[in-house]
């Protein structure tokens, strides 16, 4: 299979290279980025015997769609979200399915039909959260008859013994992204009524819960994002009683972001009096940046947990899964890295090799295999532990 794969010189476009130089399917990879530099670091970690490098300006359409009309099965998205909708126009002008990491809430109304018209399965939220997720969250929907209760946790960030600055955080993808997500609105339900978390709300201290995690320790958890839209998606809303996405943090992360947030500091309004028109946000993109990168020999973490509770055969149970993953210092990815890349790499390839056959817009929660998809995932290293308990 030939595979394009628009920002591959990233980080976690470095991992789905990475993963697809290791699968017996591929037989050419197209890695399309504005600069060679990370994948020149990244040589000795990737065949490249598999790999062509292509510099393209993806905000030309019409190259684009040449480009992917080149003999591509497949093409695999990680750019910025800014350009989704221009990546998705020109899948469906080429024919070529495509698969990227984002919130599919960015496209435009109508390109289900279109792709379904097409012939073209265009499958967003196929990284880590979303991704991995939703896709755990649909496997226990599935195994239940009636769902009480659907939560989502996951978090990526130093482990404790990279700790060395107040935020007890450090960039594993985009930071501009990172401080995008903490303006999001959260959406959840308790005792069956739905509550609407502003974005300037988050991080205050009535909306945290805590969480130990198996081989991480005591974890904060903060609203973030629509988990009722989620549970729309999987149907569930008749029985639900409780559902939340939450992010996970060390202790402290909260307050402190609580107190930046109070202050000002996620601002879009520009700062009057400076000599030119800049936003606090956009002071905290360029200032903090450079601040929260990992050394060499720093690991971050990824940690993952999804709880689906519910009623099936008669009977009550809480299925539980969790996902730990850290750094490779061997190739240096980090775990979000390969949680994020890996997944994209193993969905991109189902579609390729026919194991998800339906077109238009996908998602993960129903139209990705669930048990190979979690094989898949373990044969990387990345293992996905379910209990089954009674129900709470």
């Amino acid at each position: 299979m030939n595979v394009l794969v628009l920002g591959g010189c990233g980080l976690q476009g470095r991992a789905i290279l990475y993963d697809l130089s290791r699968s017996p399917r591929v037989t050419e990879v197209v890695c399309v980025d504005v600069d060679d530099s990370g994948l020149v670091a990244f040589k000795p970690h990737v065949n490249m015997n598999l790999i062509t490098f292509r510099r393209v300006d993806v905000r030309d359409r019409g190259a684009l769609t040449d480009l992917m009309r080149e003999g591509v099965d497949v093409v695999i998205d990680v750019l910025p979200v800014s350009l989704m909708q221009r990546v998705v126009e020109a899948a469906l002008d080429a024919r070529v399915d495509v698969v990227n990491t984002m919130y599919g809430h960015s496209l435009p109304p109508g390109v289900h039909e279109r792709a379904l018209e097409r012939g073209v399965a265009i499958m967003p939220e196929a990284g880590l959260d979303p991704g991995i997720d939703l896709v755990l969250c649909g496997y226990g929907a599935s195994l239940m008859d009636e769902v009480y209760e659907l939560h989502s946790y996951c978090g990526g960030f130093p482990e404790a013994a990279a700790i060395d600055n107040p935020l007890k955080y450090k960039i594993t993808w985009t930071w501009n992204g990172v401080l995008w997500s903490y303006k999001r609105p959260a959406r959840i339900m308790r005792d069956g009524k739905i509550i609407d978390i502003p974005a300037s709300d988050q991080h205050a201290a009535r909306w945290i819960s805590a969480i130990d995690f198996p081989g991480v320790g005591p974890l904060e958890l903060i609203p973030n994002g629509d988990a009722v839209f989620f549970a729309d998606r999987l149907g569930l809303t008749r029985t639900l009683r409780a559902t939340s996405r939450c992010s996970m943090r060390w202790p402290g992360h909260a307050a402190f972001w609580n107190n930046l947030v109070a202050l000002g500091f996620l601002s879009d309004e520009p700062v009057p009096g400076l000599p030119a028109e800049v936003t606090p946000h956009e002071f905290m993109v360029k200032h903090l940046g450079p601040r929260l990168q990992y050394a060499e020999g720093e690991r971050d973490i990824v940690a993952m947990r999804n709880i689906v509770a519910g009623s099936r055969a008669g009977t009550t149970a809480t299925i539980t899964y969790d996902m730990l993953d850290r750094r490779d210092l061997e190739t240096g990815l980090f775990a979000m890295n390969r949680t994020v890349g890996f997944s994209a790499s193993v969905i991109a390839q189902m579609i390729a090799n026919d194991e998800i056959t339906r077109k238009g817009l996908l998602t993960p929660t129903r139209d990705v295999p669930y048990r190979r998809f979690i094989d898949e995932l373990a044969a990387r290293g990345i293992v996905i532990r379910e209990t089954v308990e009674p129900a709470r």
